[in-house]
């Protein structure tokens, strides 16, 4: 393994400062980076985009470097958490159905 720093975001993409991110990998403050998420990721991922040119200078920037790993943000993906969704989205289904609160229901107020 390389020596320096260990970067790994899978929470959100704003919680790292891309053009820092890129600086400290020029300078090679970073062993490693992996991100699960990126603060522009709208519409670039989850779609086939290889005939298309990359219009995002710091995404293609750090698709360059060896020592970094983006993925579209797939960190959640675990028999874990996919069993705690599952679940859930059967209790919500079991409360509307039974006429019971619905514990996780957004309202369009909540929506903006």
């Amino acid at each position: 393994m390389k020596q320096g720093v260990y970067l790994v975001n899978t929470s959100r993409g704003a919680l790292i400062d891309t053009d820092a991110l890129i600086d400290g990998l020029v300078e090679g403050k970073f062993g490693g980076v992996g991100l699960d998420v990126y603060e522009e990721e709208e519409g670039i991922f989850y779609e086939d985009k290889s005939g298309e040119i990359m219009r995002d200078e710091n995404l293609a920037r750090l698709m360059t470097f060896p020592n970094v790993l983006i993925t579209s943000h797939m960190g959640f993906f675990t028999k874990e958490a996919m069993q705690a969704i599952a679940s859930v989205t059967l209790e919500n289904a079991y409360a509307l159905e039974n006429g019971l609160p619905l514990v996780n229901k957004v309202g369009a107020e909540a929506v903006k």
